[in-house]
């Protein structure tokens, strides 16, 4: 909360963006600010309204001001520290939240603040009531912000993902979504999101299989996936006409990998050399289907999946993935929360981080193509 004694003048605007930058986690405890000079760059106003905002810093005890040596930041109170909630209705279920999560707590941003990890009234009949009454009870207990993961794999999941954001958004409270966004791919993004770069990603897992000599090769994701997956599909199609391939939309399949009939008929139909799944939950469930139909990964169909997850390496056969880099992730996303409250007119941003593809037996690298 600022000083009572400012009003909505130059310096008090001065004021309230540096202390929101120091409650926010910008410079801590001992951090020496910069000049008054570069101050005065940044904000236009003359060194007087400056002085005045850093004196008044001073007098609320937030900085210490040294001859000689510059201003620096005593500290934040513990009253001024933020709580964070998180509203990942797939934890638990989607394998990256987890290790994401972990990034957040582990970054030093996180060590004056809270990370909450709400959950709903038992009533609730299904995952998306559970995530609205999160919502909800993150608006009443007014938290500084929230990370949210937006549903999917359901019919009615953009109906509910635009409704808690409207929600949070009439609140006040500042949204960082986590690898994915709440709008259709490509349209960007109305709130700050963190993630890898998908459709880089879809890109370099076919590349992977073209250069083993794949030519028909096929995309394989669940119905109503996020819309990290279309970017990935997106991906996956460039690196097709990089080389001059036209792809085969009836390759492009959204279909369960457990349905045994569904994989049956794409196998049977298009006889793809590979196959790029759309994540690592994918290409695991896919590949013990294609097991029972008596395909051998990577004998008869080479896998690629996406993510990464701690079983990859231990599925049946090894899958060749590409690696998220999940606890970056999760110090990024608390980084640029906290800018987003120390500066909350800034535009948004989507941040995304690449991934690296680890070759493991199911993409047959060692072996001719097919």
């Amino acid at each position: 909360m600022t000083n009572s004694r400012l009003t909505s003048t130059k310096h008090a605007q001065v004021y309230d963006a540096l202390r929101r930058e120091i409650e926010s986690g910008r410079w801590r405890a001992g951090d020496r600010m910069p000049s008054e000079a570069e101050l005065v760059q940044r904000f236009g106003h003359s060194r007087i309204t400056v002085g005045r905002a850093l004196r008044d810093l001073q007098t609320d005890g937030i900085v210490e001001r040294r001859v000689g040596s510059g201003t620096f930041v005593r500290g934040v109170s513990a009253g001024s520290a933020l709580s964070f909630g998180l509203l990942i209705p797939d934890l638990g279920t989607t394998d990256i939240f987890e290790p994401i999560c972990q990034g957040m707590m582990g970054s030093p941003l996180a060590r004056p603040h809270a990370l909450l990890w709400g959950s709903a009234a038992g009533h609730a009949t299904s995952t998306a009531d559970q995530a609205w009454q999160l919502c909800q009870h993150y608006i009443e207990r007014g938290v500084s912000g929230v990370f949210f993961a937006p549903l999917e794999l359901t019919p009615t999941a953009n109906d509910i993902n635009h409704r808690i954001a409207r929600a949070l958004t009439d609140a006040r409270i500042p949204i960082v979504l986590l690898d994915r966004t709440v709008s259709a791919y490509p349209a960007p993004s109305l709130y700050d999101v963190v993630g890898i770069d998908n459709r880089s990603a879809g890109f370099v897992a076919a590349e992977h299989l073209l250069s083993l000599g794949c030519e028909r090769i096929a995309f394989l994701a669940a119905p109503n996936a996020a819309s990290t997956v279309d970017a990935r599909e997106a991906g996956y199609r460039e690196a097709l006409f990089s080389r001059g391939l036209v792809p085969d939309a009836s390759l492009a399949a959204r279909v369960s990998p457990d349905d045994t009939e569904a994989v049956r008929t794409l196998m049977l139909e298009h006889r793809p050399q590979g196959i790029v799944c759309a994540n690592d939950r994918t290409a695991g469930r896919l590949m013990h289907t294609l097991r029972r139909l008596a395909y051998r990964v990577p004998h008869d169909v080479r896998l690629v999946g996406i993510d990464d997850v701690e079983y990859a390496a231990l599925l049946p056969v090894p899958l060749t993935t590409l690696r998220q880099p999940t606890r970056q992730l999760g110090e990024l996303a608390l980084g640029v929360m906290l800018q987003r409250i120390a500066q909350p007119d800034l535009p948004p941003r989507d941040t995304r981080l690449r991934c690296e593809l680890v070759v493991r037996e199911s993409c047959g690298a060692n072996r001719k193509a097919a």
